[in-house]
């Protein structure tokens, strides 16, 4: 095969410069030892040699190896400390709001991912994406190079605006900025809206980037119960009156990580006691498209007056494709683009110049529908599978990619998380979630990344090993 042969989507160049990788990081080959040469390699890789010398070349570019001529190559990169994140998981690292994300985004191939947020590659339109590509690698100039408009592109923002209007949002394209993700739309409302020190409400459990997030801004993170219809609105009101927020953060539609769903009732307690307050709501709408019937949306009740809507394609269409939205009243959403362009100057043009094709062509829609009933079928699995063991869905959830399950009496979610890392599988346990630290008794399983039987036959295990402590303890 040629050097640049993709085997399942990596080259074979780069299956090369990973091996040299490991051995330099697990010690089997130290600075100043010679690596094989480019026709053992070759043979032992069962690539060309011409595979093999592109693979040096470009360590050797990196800086990692060098040649010597007439010698071959040498080690060259001094040793840095023994990281286990080199060899392998990190279990050393604190179960913090962080722990999932970089247990998720830092494994291999190799490691089951239940606990991510994500779907599988394989479950995204990929094909639709590389047709999308392929029409907008003839577009001119402009799309391709150059900084996007502040607000971003006005075709996508007017097609949002429709697709708004679907849950009850209705606004205008002039409300709409583009955003590189969710994330940053979050993180630029923040930085708009609050100053170090102000209080700002989150659900409790809640994305455990949220917790992250507002650390980050220096914020004092306050968590509100939330039950199967919405927050609890009487402690809600409580905080409200003792802390004074200036936010809450919320998801619509499809909550994570509980998969509940907001009431109509227990929407319009929190946006009257919000109105009292004069409580700023941010509504974090990204799993919107896997909704099978809508729910109640604060923007629509609102009006925008109060509530910050905020959406992105990650989670549907493609974690590499970054684009977002933020829609919000029109004096705010022009100072967020004033925001914007200082701390990152134009936007994502190619990205969103992709999902405006995707969306229009009808391709979107269709993998929508599909994904819906492929998630679930996963769902009604994943419960059947976790049943047997005594892992049981606190809430059924009506749609959407996650369950929330409650393990048996005395078990710590933490404890079986660590145990589950070791054997390579990444899962999610409630405290993470939970600001309280009340969730202890938790896991978040992703339905789309449950399916293979050895996350369930190393579920087992660590419980009955947990079980077993928990007797000799007693």
């Amino acid at each position: 095969m040629d050097a640049g042969t993709a085997v399942a989507g990596v080259t074979l160049t780069a299956t090369v410069m990973a091996a040299i990788r490991q051995r330099i990081a697990t010690r089997s080959l130290t600075p100043g030892a010679r690596l094989p040469s480019i026709r053992a390699f070759a043979v032992a890789m069962r690539v060309s040699k011409s595979t093999v010398v592109e693979a040096y070349e470009r360590l050797a570019a990196e800086g990692a190896i060098r040649a010597r001529a007439g010698s071959g190559f040498y080690v060259a990169a001094p040793l840095a400390p023994l990281s286990l994140a080199e060899i392998g998981p990190r279990l050393d690292r604190a179960v913090d709001p962080l722990w999932i994300s970089r247990q998720s985004l830092e494994a291999g191939e190799e490691v089951l991912k239940p606990g991510c947020g994500w779907l599988p590659a394989s479950w995204m339109p990929q094909a639709a994406i590389r047709r999308a590509l392929r029409t907008l690698s003839r577009a001119g100039d402009a799309a391709l190079a150059d900084y996007g408009s502040p607000l971003g592109l006005a075709p996508l923002r007017a097609l949002l605006a429709r697709r708004m209007s679907a849950h009850g949002i209705e606004v205008p394209p002039a409300q709409i900025m583009l955003t590189e993700s969710g994330t940053q739309a979050i993180d630029l409302v923040c930085r708009f809206l609050i100053e170090p020190g102000d209080a700002v409400l989150v659900d409790d459990p809640c994305y455990f980037n949220f917790h992250a997030l507002l650390r980050a801004h220096r914020a004092k993170v306050v968590g509100v119960p939330y039950t199967a219809t919405g927050p609890d609105t009487a402690l809600f009101a409580q905080a409200l009156a003792e802390h004074r927020p200036r936010l809450y953060i919320t998801n619509a539609a499809l909550h994570n990580p509980t998969g509940a769903t907001l009431s109509p009732v227990t929407a319009h307690r929190v946006l009257k006691l919000a109105e009292e307050a004069g409580l700023t709501i941010v509504e974090d709408d990204i799993f919107a498209d896997f909704e099978v019937a809508p729910a109640p949306r604060l923007a629509a009740f609102d009006g925008l007056r109060r509530v910050v809507h905020i959406g992105s394609f990650s989670k549907t269409l493609s974690a590499s494709v970054r684009c977002g939205f933020i829609a919000a009243r029109p004096d705010w959403i022009e100072g967020l683009a004033d925001l914007r362009i200082a701390t990152s100057f134009g936007g994502g043009r190619l990205s969103a110049e992709l999902v405006l094709a995707l969306l229009q062509d009808g391709s979107y829609r269709k993998h929508m529908e599909a994904l819906r009933q492929r998630l679930a079928r996963a769902m009604a699995e994943t419960a059947a599978r976790l049943k047997p063991i005594g892992i049981l869905p606190a809430i059924e959830p009506s749609a959407g990619i996650f369950l929330w399950c409650r393990l048996p009496e005395g078990i710590d979610a933490a404890e079986i998380a660590r145990h589950a890392l070791a054997e390579n599988i990444v899962l999610a346990p409630g405290n993470a979630f939970s600001l309280s630290q009340t969730a202890k008794s938790f896991l978040r399983f992703n339905v789309a990344q449950s399916a293979d039987p050895r996350i369930y036959a190393v579920l087992q295990a660590a419980l009955r090993k947990a079980d077993a402590c928990s007797t000799t303890r007693r």
